[in-house]
């Protein structure tokens, strides 16, 4: 029974969200950058600005009242606190701090003495806080008790002022009631008619009201406020301190970084993800290697002990042997989007070593005329043989028939290698008969042909052979590949006749190289010609890969079919 590889849900919002920190978590220089960049910035804010004191004075405001005490007096009566506090700003109120304040020798003008100051009101209250900040402790205090007490004097004289306007109009409503009734009064004693005295009267309780009125405003109490909480020098700077502004940096330079960092994303056209690998490329993740550094000239990962590359390359070999498209025709392409095959070649090589363990008849073919390296790789572990039976009959000494090796596998057996060689016409060379004849052998009950072809974007050899060898194997980089790339890949193998059976992930090798060293005298090895031990030397650095062989998706698994033997 075959089982379907479970797809991807773009709607799993957690496991996306997982994925975008994941990827964000790559551009490490991008976060780092931006959180030194903040404390930096946090630190030459706290250290390069000039200290400076808040001092705060808090005044009372309340309207004038004949009787303070009386049932029913209401403290904010008449008052506005929204205007008295565009009052307590006014020019009027720093005019007056500046002339108290220049009694004490400190001479500043009202419009930078009010620059420094800010007043705010309590929600529910009729409190105003007059805060100053100054460059002193001192300063700051005497100018914001100024201020409040600027304040408040100025709202006494506009109270008094008040006061004495209205006086004034009842004093000139009074005058002429005065001097008619004087006019009366020397009436009574001449003319003692009923209307006169009735005259004289109103006239006399006019007078009587108007003089109340007058009284009762000379009688107001005309304080303006308190003074409730009197300024006092700060003994700190106000402001945030170095701690915390190096903690606000750290936090301002981290979201930098992460804006930094999703930019750089966006634009970013490597493969961001497995899951955004498998959807460009239609195909699954075979594995991941992981991160091991090999020992000196050895390519082949396979029969070397406590290896987790060795083991990683199993998984893939066993995953391949139960994926149908393979078991059918037991013929493996391994190839590389562009660029350096060196990845390829290992993995086509360990690959063949762990069929090679599982009992299989295999043959390792290098089809990288161009370039061809297998055998300097490889090293003492390859033996040269005589050609096959075919070969040897038409007499054809050219490639692939005329150089035939066994590769020794340590505890795991052994599988013969076809070595690459240049030729001068390589499509001729790729699409001649031999080939044929080659890959035909996993036909035979038991055997797997795994094909090593150069990067398949790089030149088309890959290409020629998919019509021979249907399943493509792509070996690359997650960090240098794009998405492009495997697309275009996935439709030029389909147009061939062609299919990808999956992708291998391994790391790159740029922060692994190390500049090569000159052997000592008492330890210089001789090798003699290509693939000697000096030349295998080159591989001293295996592919290392960070990741978990357990990150992977597996192939479908399905009822393993009889091989014939």
């Amino acid at each position: 029974m075959t089982h379907q590889i479970r797809p991807l849900d773009d709607q799993d919002e957690p496991a996306l969200l997982r994925d975008q920190f994941r990827q964000l978590l790559r551009y490490r220089a991008l976060l780092a950058g931006g959180v030194a960049l903040g404390l930096l910035g946090g630190g030459f804010l706290a250290l390069s600005g000039d200290d400076t004191y808040t001092a705060t004075g808090e005044v009372q405001v309340r309207s004038a009242t004949a009787d303070p005490f009386a049932t029913g007096a209401s403290a904010d009566k008449g008052i506005n606190i929204g205007s008295e506090r565009q009052t307590a700003v006014s020019d009027t109120v720093g005019e007056l701090a500046a002339g108290t304040l220049l009694k004490k020798d400190d001479d500043v003008t009202a419009r930078k003495l009010l620059a420094g100051l800010q007043v705010t009101n309590p929600p529910n209250t009729l409190t105003l806080r007059f805060s100053y900040t100054g460059a002193t402790p001192e300063q700051a205090r005497s100018r914001a008790e100024a201020l409040a007490n600027g304040y408040l004097a100025h709202r006494k004289a506009r109270t008094e002022e008040s006061i004495d306007n209205m006086a004034n109009g009842y004093r000139a409503q009074l005058e002429p009631l005065e001097e008619k009734r004087d006019l009366l009064e020397d009436r009574t004693g001449v003319d003692a008619a009923d209307d006169v005295s009735s005259a004289r009267a109103n006239i006399i309780v006019s007078i009587s009201e108007l003089s109340r009125k007058i009284s009762e405003l000379k009688a107001l109490d005309t304080t303006p406020g308190y003074l409730n909480k009197k300024p006092v020098a700060p003994t700190e700077p106000a402001g945030a301190g170095l701690p915390l502004l190096l903690g606000l940096g750290a936090v301002v330079g981290l979201a930098l970084g992460l804006l930094l960092s999703w930019v750089r994303l966006v634009f970013d056209p490597a493969v961001r993800s497995p899951r955004e690998l498998v959807r460009s490329l239609g195909a699954p993740l075979l594995g991941t290697l992981p991160r091991e550094r090999a020992a000196a000239g050895t390519l082949l990962a396979i029969g070397r002990s406590g290896s987790r590359l060795a083991e990683e390359y199993r998984a893939v070999a066993f995953r391949l042997a139960y994926d149908p498209s393979f078991a059918e025709r037991r013929r493996l392409l391994v190839t590389a989007p562009r660029g350096d095959n060196t990845a390829a070649a290992a993995a086509a090589v360990n690959l063949a070593a762990a069929f090679a363990e599982m009992g299989r008849d295999v043959l390792l073919v290098e089809a990288d005329l161009r370039t061809p390296s297998l055998a300097r790789d490889l090293g003492p572990a390859a033996h040269e043989v005589r050609p096959p039976r075919w070969a040897a009959e038409e007499g054809d000494r050219t490639w692939p028939a005329g150089g035939r090796s066994n590769v020794d596998v340590p505890g795991s057996g052994a599988f013969a290698l076809v070595t690459g060689t240049t030729a001068d016409n390589v499509p001729r060379a790729l699409t001649s008969a031999s080939v044929g004849r080659i890959v035909a052998e996993a036909d035979r009950p038991g055997a797997v042909v795994i094909v090593l072809a150069p990067p398949v974007l790089s030149y088309a050899d890959a290409v020629a052979l998919v019509d021979r060898v249907e399943g493509v194997m792509i070996v690359c980089d997650p960090r240098e590949v794009h998405r492009s790339d495997l697309e275009r890949i996935r439709e030029i193998i389909g147009a061939s006749g062609g299919s990808v059976v999956g992708a291998l992930l391994h790391p790159g090798r740029g922060r692994l190289r190390r500049p090569e060293r000159r052997p000592k005298s008492g330890r210089r090895r001789t090798g003699g010609g290509p693939g000697g031990p000096a030349d295998a030397a080159d591989a001293a650095d295996a592919p290392e890969i960070t990741g978990n062989p357990d990150e992977t998706m597996g192939l479908r698994s399905v009822t393993l079919p009889g091989a014939r033997r």
